[in-house]
């Protein structure tokens, strides 16, 4: 998700009693008020304004710019949570670029991509292939609605391969002849009770 920074309006600059001039509105000094002066360190109204402008320039400019690198930190932040939980499954982060107006680039936006297939004929790895994948698309504090789709896909994986595993158990599970389960051992009875009193 990239957010779209924008750079403060400009505002003019206010007019200092110096700056002020004729109520005539022609441009030149008043026949009262002092004359142009050629001093450096006298300041006109032209570059008064300039010099404002250029003030609010810069203070808009940096404002972009600290902008642009909280979102290059929140973003490779985000990324690396991906990449660290994914562990062999997730790729290297990859950014988009804006330039800011210092000349540097910066990361606006990425992503990491991930393996999400299942592995062919190992319910059990996939079982728990689909949980790191789980966990990495989590990861970061503030998960896109990418990531929560991936989780979500991921989640349906987990709950098929312990289906996978659920059905592999019951088919290799001995099968009893009818002599055999109409009369319980004392040993099996014994088993039953131990298992149930492991869960109360």
């Amino acid at each position: 998700m990239s957010h779209a920074i924008s750079s403060a309006a400009t505002m003019p600059a206010p007019l200092h009693s110096q700056d002020r001039l004729d109520p005539t509105m022609d441009g030149s000094p008043t026949a009262t008020g002092p004359e142009p002066s050629e001093d450096p360190n006298t300041v006109t109204r032209g570059s008064s304004n300039t010099q404002q402008q250029d003030r609010v320039t810069l203070s808009a400019d940096a404002q972009v710019v600290r902008e642009l690198a909280a979102r290059d930190s929140e973003v490779r932040t985000h990324e690396a949570a991906h990449a660290a939980a994914g562990g062999g499954y997730a790729g290297s982060p990859s950014f988009s670029y804006q330039k800011g107006p210092d000349g540097q680039s910066y990361a606006v936006g990425g992503e990491v991509s991930i393996d999400t297939s299942k592995v062919s004929g190992d319910p059990q790895a996939t079982l728990q292939k689909a949980e790191t994948v789980r966990a990495a698309a989590l990861a970061p504090s503030q998960p896109s609605s990418t990531d929560r789709a991936i989780a979500a896909k991921a989640a349906v994986m987990a709950s098929q391969a312990r289906a996978e595993l659920a059905a592999q158990k019951s088919d290799q599970a001995p099968v009893m002849t009818t002599e055999e389960s109409s009369t319980p051992s004392s040993a099996s009875e014994e088993n039953s009770g131990s298992l149930l009193n492991r869960y109360i």
